[in-house]
């Protein structure tokens, strides 16, 4: 089992204290906003069931977030809605929304840990880590706060826009969704770039 924590305890024996995990969540959905999240844990926390977001379950999710929240050093939210998905892409929006979120924190980070290959320019000193967020504590941290921020937003779009389910399915394309789209057409929240890609199934 990997150890979470020994990733950012290696760097903390490198000199750096304010070590900073970001995330997103909100890339493949054909419908809201994606979410990006910066959290900055302090040293020596151990939160008990921390994971990848996307190995928990949405009961867990919440709960730790609660954790996450309260003992955090510092974190914050970004979301870059739909719009601006379809002008500048998903991927210049996810970095956008990265960005934002590092922007909005309370403490300037000495090093930021972001999940995946590619760096989103934070204008700060950044290591990218392929599947950090199931190797390190403040990624998944991230994984986390990204995901139930998005999660809670796409339920209140689905009493906005009833019938397309997505409290359910969260904007993902599933075949729900995509009988939904037959039925219904598109809603002001759904990526119009995406059903040029995609297509209804």
């Amino acid at each position: 089992m990997i150890d979470l924590y020994s990733y950012e305890n290696d760097l903390r024996g490198e000199g750096y204290q304010l070590i900073c995990g970001i995330d997103e969540a909100g890339r493949g959905p054909l419908a809201g906003p994606v979410c990006a999240a910066a959290c900055v844990l302090p040293a020596g926390l151990v939160i008990e069931g921390l994971n990848d977001s996307k190995k928990l379950s949405e009961k867990r999710r919440e709960a730790l977030y609660d954790m996450i929240t309260a003992k955090a050093l510092a974190w914050a939210v970004c979301l870059v809605d739909e719009t601006v998905i379809d002008e500048i892409n998903i991927l210049q929006a996810t970095f956008r929304a990265m960005r934002g979120a590092v922007e909005r924190l309370s403490v300037r980070p000495e090093l930021c840990l972001v999940d995946g290959n590619r760096d989103p320019g934070l204008g700060l000193p950044t290591r990218t880590v392929v599947k950090g967020d199931a190797s390190c504590a403040s990624v998944a941290a991230a994984s986390i706060l990204a995901k139930v921020t998005r999660d809670r937003l796409m339920a209140a779009y689905d009493a906005q826009y009833p019938g397309y389910g997505f409290a359910v399915h969260k904007g993902y394309g599933t075949k729900a969704h995509y009988e939904a789209v037959g039925r219904l057409g598109l809603c002001p929240i759904h990526r119009r770039s995406f059903f040029k890609k995609h297509g209804p199934a």
